[in-house]
């Protein structure tokens, strides 16, 4: 990758999209679009289908017919192994093209876009693929006159709603491992950022998986969410999200079919720094990287700070240094680090939470205001916000931006006071040297993934997860299959 390949790109046309239904592009059933307003400079890129409910249920209904007549989940696991390692290939091969179109959307810096999307995405679907032939069956303990068996056959109609902050990786994530196991999926794509996801999706149709198996719908999720959300064929929701809506799918899910929700939430993550962390000031630069990379747009974004009390002006200090060293800019540039914010609506929300800050209390030590705004873009300075307290809505409340609130702990109980004292529970990191206190803090701070001496990075072959209010169900690892098997019991007599 070299910027004149990357300044090629950013200039290329986009063609408007359809949806994908049954294996062909298709508009929507009113002929409605949506713009795609890039973030980068706030032109319009293209436009997209505006779908309805209508849509959205001859999509299910499509899924239906390819599941119920086999095309897809009656292959045997080697074939539909070789199509994913296509499809991965594939992925592969265009991974400049999409991640170029999908920073144009939604403003991911490019330098982490081509690991983060299609790298990533690859790397899933490959994992996944070669998972699928290696998963047995079990048989139970029983007595010598039965024979108990227990199989693992595809949920059926899998429906899944993606955000718009990592659109292919966490697509990837719901797609792999639904697809691996024989399901078919209609996929919704988040309103600002569904071009390289749809791409994607036609990369699947070209590496040889059936019509009907993956269809994707764009268009409001008021609509074409709910839509789903209360389909009586589909029978397992995923979604990577925000609580409200997340609260919303589950009541859908009562209203209809009583299908499996499994969400994915926000999170408040804290980032925990002892005195006796081996290297200062590499916790500084990790930390200040942990919430503002991506424009603090990460579910499990390192956006509590905690801090002993005897470093914590001079800690501080360096996390400000690191965060005014990171140059913000055109995500399509290879100097930049930060990039925009997704939209003009994130932004005004970003904002406004640093208004409620100071007026709780806190200080603005760095940041904290639109930036660069002769661009046309949505962009805002990295912010450092000393002196948020346990009640403070910085505390409690997710900003999903790029906004860092710093509070103070005397003592290893405090901070695990303060690190357990939100709703959430998606991630956290604790730096020390002191190994007893590593592990007692991994057990002690209530969240699904805990680091230690670091804050992200965390590959596949483990899982990510909330507690709380943080969401259920786990994505990545061997333990997301999970979601998208049924047990079928065989009790034999013998």
């Amino acid at each position: 990758m070299n910027q004149s390949q990357i300044d090629q790109l950013r200039a290329a046309d986009v063609a408007q999209r359809g949806h994908i239904i049954d294996g062909k592009s298709v508009p929507a059933s009113d002929g409605a679009t949506m713009d795609v307003v890039s973030p980068i400079d706030g032109s319009v890129l293209t436009q997209v289908a505006k779908g309805t409910a209508t849509d959205m249920q001859a999509a299910i209904a499509s899924a239906r017919a390819a599941f119920e007549d086999g095309r897809w989940a009656g292959q045997p696991p080697a074939a539909r192994k070789k199509v994913l390692l296509k499809w991965a290939d594939l992925i592969e091969a265009n991974a400049l093209e999409l991640a170029v179109l999908g920073v144009r959307d939604n403003g991911t810096e490019i330098n982490m876009a081509i690991k983060a999307e299609p790298g990533s995405a690859a790397g899933t679907i490959r994992y996944y693929a070669e998972a699928l032939d290696k998963l047995y069956g079990e048989i139970a303990t029983t007595s010598a006159d039965v024979l108990g068996l227990i199989h693992k056959e595809p949920v059926g109609v899998v429906g899944a709603i993606i955000p718009w902050n990592f659109p292919m990786m966490i697509g990837a994530w719901k797609l792999g491992p639904a697809l691996a196991m024989g399901n078919s999926v209609v996929l919704k794509p988040a309103e600002t950022a569904s071009l390289s996801l749809m791409r994607m999706v036609e990369l699947a149709l070209e590496a040889g998986l059936p019509e009907g198996v993956l269809n994707a719908v764009t268009g409001e999720g008021a609509v074409v969410g709910e839509a789903m959300g209360l389909s009586m064929d589909v029978d397992v929701l995923v979604f990577t999200g925000s609580g409200g809506t997340g609260r919303r799918l589950m009541e859908y899910s009562a209203q209809s079919n009583m299908k499996r929700v499994y969400l994915e939430l926000g999170g408040k993550s804290p980032n925990i720094i002892f005195a006796d962390a081996p290297n200062l000031d590499e916790a500084a630069k990790v930390a200040a990287g942990g919430i503002f990379r991506n424009s603090g747009q990460v579910c499990i974004a390192g956006s509590r700070l905690l801090v002993e009390e005897a470093i914590h002006d001079d800690f501080v200090a360096a996390v400000v240094k690191a965060a005014e060293a990171m140059p913000v800019g055109n995500p399509l540039d290879m100097t930049t680090a930060i990039g925009a914010v997704n939209s003009e609506v994130q932004l005004a929300a970003n904002l406004g939470f640093v208004e409620t800050a100071k007026s709780e209390g806190g200080e603005v030590i760095t940041g904290g205001e639109r930036i660069l705004q002769d661009t046309g873009g949505s962009y805002m300075a990295p912010t450092v916000i000393t002196g948020v307290t346990q009640e403070a809505t910085l505390t409690q409340k997710e900003v999903f931006g790029p906004v860092l609130g710093v509070t103070s702990f005397a003592d290893e109980a405090e901070a695990v006071r303060l690190a357990n004292a939100t709703i959430y529970g998606l991630s956290g990191a604790v730096w020390t040297s002191n190994l007893s206190r590593a592990h007692r803090m991994v057990k002690s701070v209530r969240t699904g993934v805990m680091h230690v001496n670091t804050y992200g990075g965390a590959d596949g072959t483990v899982p990510l997860g909330g507690v709380g209010q943080s969401g259920n169900g786990h994505d990545k690892s061997l333990h997301a299959i999970e979601k998208y098997v049924n047990l079928k019991t065989a009790w034999i007599k013998l």
